[in-house]
C-alpha cells in the first residue's frame, strides 16, 4: 500500500498548532469530556480511531474496550504512538472487528471521501458496533467565518457536513442514530481565551442550538435478522387398512339346481 506523504504545512498539521491556541485548548479539552462520557458503556475488543485530531491517545485512552489504536494517512512530530498509517477510504481492518469506531472531525477534512470512509467505518464495525463522530457544524456562531475578520478558526479548508445530512447518510448504511449533541457556544474571536463557561454551554444547548460550533453524533450498527421460512412437508398418503386390495379373478357361483 502507497504511504501518503507527510506535509508539514498540510491543513491538518496546521491544525495541531490552532488546537495549542487558547481557543483550540478549550474546544480540544470540551471534546475530550464529551468522548470520555460517550466512551462510558461501550465495551468490547476493538476501539479504533480513524483520523488525527491532536494527539492519538488523546481520546483512545478512554476507550473501555480491550484494546483501542488510532489509525490516520498522516503523521506528525507528536504522533509517535500513531497504531498504523493508511487510507482511511481503504481500510487495511478485518470486517466485522471493531466494537466501536471514533471519527473526530475526520469528515471535515475527507474532501470528497466521505462517503466512502462512513462505508468503511460500517464494514469493519461488528453486529451492534457504535460509531461516535465528531464534527464542525454548517452554520451557527463558526459558520459566519468570513463575515469575522481575523477569526480564530481552525485553518485549512474544512468541508462539515450537516448534521441532519450525516443522520440520513448513516441510516442509509442501516445504522441508528442514538443522539446527536451539539456544543461549543463561544465567537472564534483572537481575542477570546477560551475560558470556561459552563453556563453558556448549558444555555445554549438548551435555547439555541444551532448556534452551536460542533456537534457529536453517535450511531449504532443494525442487523437485520431472518427467520428462515421452512418448506412444509408434504406427507405421504397412508393406506386405510381393512379394504380389499382389487384382483382380476373371477369368482364361479355354483348353483345347485336340487333346492
Amino acid at each position: 500500500m502507497p504511504e501518503t506523504q507527510l506535509e508539514t504545512h498540510s491543513p491538518l498539521n496546521m491544525g495541531d498548532e490552532w488546537l495549542e491556541t487558547p481557543l483550540g485548548k478549550a474546544l480540544f479539552l470540551q471534546e475530550t469530556r464529551m468522548v470520555e462520557e460517550a466512551m462510558d458503556g461501550l465495551f468490547g475488543e476493538q476501539c479504533l480511531q480513524l483520523g488525527l485530531w491532536g494527539d492519538p491517545g488523546a481520546f483512545t485512552r478512554f476507550a473501555r474496550t480491550q484494546r483501542a489504536t488510532c489509525i490516520a494517512d498522516r503523521q506528525t512530530i507528536n504522533s509517535t504512538d500513531l497504531g498504523a498509517k493508511g487510507q482511511l477510504h481503504r481500510l487495511p481492518i478485518v470486517t466485522d472487528s471493531v466494537d466501536v469506531a471514533l471519527l473526530p472531525h475526520t469528515l471535515d477534512y475527507s474532501d470528497d471521501r466521505s462517503h466512502a470512509i462512513l462505508r468503511e467505518a460500517d464494514r469493519v464495525l461488528t453486529p451492534h458496533g457504535h460509531l461516535v463522530i465528531l464534527g464542525f457544524k454548517v452554520g451557527g456562531l463558526w459558520g459566519l467565518r468570513r463575515l469575522i475578520p481575523g477569526a480564530g478558526l481552525p485553518p485549512g479548508n474544512p468541508r462539515p457536513i450537516s448534521d441532519r445530512r450525516l443522520s440520513d447518510w448513516l441510516e442509509l448504511l442501516d445504522l441508528r442514530i442514538l443522539g446527536v449533541t451539539r456544543y461549543f457556544f463561544r465567537w472564534p474571536l483572537p481575542g477570546n481565551k477560551g475560558q470556561s463557561a459552563s453556563q453558556w454551554e448549558q444555555r445554549g444547548q438548551r435555547f439555541w442550538p444551532e448556534l452551536a460550533a460542533c456537534y457529536m453524533l453517535t450511531a449504532q450498527k443494525r442487523v437485520v435478522t431472518m427467520t428462515p421460512i421452512k418448506t412444509p412437508w408434504r406427507s405421504r398418503a397412508k393406506v386405510v387398512g381393512g379394504i380389499a386390495e382389487p384382483t382380476t379373478r373371477v369368482s364361479r357361483i355354483r348353483f345347485d339346481r336340487n333346492r
